[in-house]
């Protein structure tokens, strides 16, 4: 019995803390990886357009979200065509590609101008667009 009423608690915290119906609620918490639960639950916490546990699922298994590179965090979405691999590269790139990827996830609130070289106007903390060092 004190089973069941934790699972009943733990199913209300989910359907209250990330809006979403019973039945995503009973899918998130039968998930059978830990890790992936987690990473559901960031992108239901995270992304508008992510509302269900199908959604978050497919996120989660698109191939795009792939990680890249485990130092730098780059997923195949950001694959850029003037980098030979991914974001640790500080060789000579536009970073036209990165800019967009940024703008596109909405990670681009202040951090452009926040993070911008005074002498190139490069991003000092993304591995491209300052020369200067």
């Amino acid at each position: 019995m004190p089973k069941d009423h934790a699972r009943k608690n733990a199913l209300a915290q989910l359907k209250r803390e990330y809006e979403i119906r019973h039945h995503d609620a009973i899918a998130l918490l039968d998930h059978p990886d830990g890790d992936e639960r987690d990473t559901m639950l960031f992108y239901l916490a995270s992304y508008e357009h992510i509302t269900t546990y199908d959604e978050a699922l497919a996120e989660l298994h698109d191939p795009l979200n792939q990680t890249l590179c485990e130092t730098c965090g780059w997923t195949l979405r950001m694959v850029c065509p003037e980098c030979p691999g991914c974001g640790c590269y500080n060789g000579r790139c536009s970073g036209w590609r990165h800019r967009e990827d940024m703008a596109a996830t909405g990670d681009d609130d202040g951090l452009r101008e926040m993070r911008s070289c005074a002498e190139c106007g490069g991003d000092t903390e993304a591995y491209y667009g300052c020369d200067c060092d």
